[in-house]
C-alpha cells in the first residue's frame, strides 16, 4: 500500500463495518452483556457510545473549520428496545455518512488530534472513523462469542491511521531516543520515532527486501519490533489483543513505556 485509502472507500468500509456492527447486536443474547474488550460497558453501552459518536461527529463536520466539536442538537436517546436500537444505529451511520459526502475530503473540520501527522480535514476524519467502528464492530463480536479479523483493507490503512493519528505528537519523548517497527504479513511496515522532538512514523521498507537492507543501513536498528497480520497489530495498538499474540523482537520493555507516555497537550 502506498497510498491511504480513497475518501469513497473509507465511505463504503464505515456503511460495511456499521452494517456489521448492528448483525452483532441483533444476534446477541442480551443487551445487557458485558463487552470483554470494554468491561466498563454493556453491549447497550456500546452501542450507545457508537450510535451518539458518529451524530456528534456528523454536526462536527457540518459545521466544518470550528474552535471545538460540535453536538447533536435534539438527537433522540438510543431507545432500549432491540429493533428500534438497530434502526437508531442505522440512522446514525447515515446521518455521518452524509455529511462527509456532503463536505468532502479536503474540507476543514474541527479534530482532537492537532499537531499529529493528519491533517485537520474531513478526509481525516472519516479514516479514523472507520478505523473508529472497525475496533468497535469487533468488540460487538467478541462480545457475542463471533469475533472476525478486520478486513485486509482496513487493517492496513488502521495500522498507519494509529501511528499518524494517535502517536504523533510534538511533545518530547522522556526516554531515551529509540525506534518501533511494526511489520505487517504481507509486505508492510512502519517505523515509529521517539525522541526528544516528539513521535513521528514513516513506511518502510519490509523486511527480506534489498530495499529493506539500505533503509536499515540509514534507519539504525529499532528498539523494538513487532510482527503479524495488520489485523492483529491494529487490535494490539488498541489494547484489543496481548503483546504475545504477536511476535515481538527487541526490547518489548519499550512497548510498555510506549503505552504509559502521556504526552504533554
Amino acid at each position: 500500500m502506498t497510498t491511504t485509502l480513497a475518501f469513497p472507500d473509507l465511505l463504503r468500509l464505515i456503511d460495511e463495518r456499521s452494517s456489521a456492527f448492528r448483525a452483532a447486536v441483533a444476534s446477541a443474547p442480551s443487551l445487557d452483556v458485558q463487552v470483554p474488550t470494554c468491561p466498563e460497558w454493556t453491549l447497550f453501552d456500546l452501542a450507545q457510545h457508537i450510535g451518539e459518536g458518529r451524530r456528534d461527529w456528523a454536526a462536527t463536520v457540518a459545521a466544518g473549520p470550528a474552535p471545538a466539536k460540535s453536538a447533536a442538537e435534539g438527537a433522540p436517546a438510543a431507545p432500549r428496545e432491540r429493533q428500534a436500537l438497530l434502526d437508531w444505529l442505522a440512522e446514525s451511520t447515515r446521518q455521518l455518512g452524509d455529511a462527509l459526502r456532503e463536505a468532502g475530503p479536503d474540507r476543514g473540520c474541527w479534530t482532537w488530534w492537532g499537531a499529529s501527522q493528519s491533517p485537520p480535514t474531513c478526509g481525516a476524519v472519516a479514516r479514523h472513523q472507520l478505523q473508529q467502528i472497525a475496533v468497535h464492530t469487533y468488540d460487538a463480536q467478541v462480545t457475542v462469542g463471533a469475533p472476525q479479523p478486520l478486513p485486509e483493507e482496513v487493517a492496513l490503512d488502521g495500522v498507519e491511521e494509529f501511528l499518524f493519528t494517535c502517536v504523533a505528537t510534538p511533545s518530547p519523548w522522556p526516554h531515551k531516543p529509540t525506534a518501533f517497527d511494526f511489520h505487517a504479513t504481507g509486505g508492510h511496515s512502519w517505523r515509529l520515532t521517539v525522541d526528544g522532538d516528539g513521535a513521528r512514523s514513516i513506511r518502510i521498507p519490509a523486511p527480506g527486501t534489498t530495499s529493506a537492507a539500505a533503509a536499515g543501513e540509514s534507519l539504525g536498528a529499532a528498539g523494538v519490533s513487532v510482527h503479524g497480520t495488520a489485523g492483529e497489530l491494529v487490535l494490539f495498538v488498541y489494547d484489543r489483543i496481548p503483546a504475545d499474540s504477536l511476535r515481538i523482537e527487541g526490547d518489548a520493555g519499550l512497548l510498555d513505556l510506549l503505552r504509559a507516555w502521556e504526552p504533554e497537550e
